[in-house]
């Protein structure tokens, strides 16, 4: 009976011992529901929200390229400092490019309401720090008026975009890596970086298929912005040049973005200031007349 007892014992630590060495899955459909509670916890709240798009990239690269650097580098902070990253998100402002083959340009109330929606839903969820990692240039104003916007009434989250700055050494040595004036939309910089990560998904050779040459279209109407700027400048979506791309460049470039990116989560995790801010905020906007002047 004694004996019994003891392997009963045994059995009992091990499954115990089992339970407990189970890593937590940083990406969030992989959690079971059980698991979402003691990611929310462990994480201290927080959730990366990768953005990006699907749109063309020139004739060599996947039109998810965005996201798949965004992902790339979320994920891989995500597993240096734990916290959870959200599935992958492509509906972002993509008008400019609603001419071309690929190009997936929901309406302006629909990625709208679904990045409200979505936020609404994490914090439901127990994440209450919330950082957006943007993969495509186009969503960036949208980004940084969506947030203005997060003061118009009170949440119980706050929700931070990822906006990392490189040292000027760093940023230096990097371009030294690379030709300037093959940077841009598709162009060996952004190249560089899916090669880093999807080598099979990169097509240098198709490059010259079509011209990135910037056309300069209304150049000769002086201090304007319209909407059709991106257009008059790159009628084919790709800006640049892109045949001669290199890996390292992609390796460095990713990993000083992970290496910023665990900075900001480890941040976060550790002040609430942002927090006690937009509380403030709040609490003065229901009365701007009290507010010491």
């Amino acid at each position: 009976m004694k004996k019994k007892t003891f392997i009963c014992m045994i059995f009992i630590s091990f499954s115990l011992f089992c339970h407990t060495q189970i890593k937590l899955p940083v990406q969030l459909d992989a959690l079971s529901g059980p698991q979402v509670i003691e990611a929310a916890k462990t994480s201290g709240g927080v959730c990366l929200l990768p953005l990006g798009i699907l749109e063309k990239h020139g004739a060599h690269l996947p039109i998810s390229t965005d996201l798949i650097i965004a992902r790339e580098i979320a994920l891989k902070a995500a597993e240096e400092e734990y916290c959870v990253v959200f599935p992958a998100y492509y509906f972002g402002q993509i008008n400019e490019a609603r001419h071309q083959p690929g190009a997936f340009a929901y309406s302006h109330s629909t990625i709208w309401n679904l990045l409200q929606e979505t936020l609404d839903e994490l914090s439901r969820n127990g994440f209450k720090k919330i950082i957006l990692v943007n993969g495509h240039g186009g969503n960036n104003d949208f980004i940084q008026y969506f947030l203005m916007s997060q003061l118009e009434s009170p949440k119980e989250y706050v929700v931070i975009n990822y906006a990392p700055q490189f040292d000027s050494t760093f940023a230096q040595s990097l371009e030294k890596l690379l030709d300037p004036l093959g940077y841009g939309h598709a162009g060996s910089d952004e190249t560089s970086m899916v090669q880093a990560i999807r080598p099979d998904l990169v097509h240098p050779e198709l490059a010259s298929r079509q011209s990135g040459e910037d056309l300069k279209r209304l150049d000769s109407i002086p201090d304007q912005y319209t909407g059709i700027w991106w257009y008059a400048r790159f009628p084919n979506h790709f800006g640049g040049e892109s045949s001669h791309p290199n890996v390292e460049y992609g390796r460095q470039f990713n990993n000083q973005m992970v290496k910023q990116l665990v900075g900001l989560i480890k941040a976060v995790k550790a002040s609430d200031k942002i927090e006690e801010l937009q509380q403030e905020f709040y609490e003065r906007a229901k009365n701007p007349l009290n507010t010491p002047q």
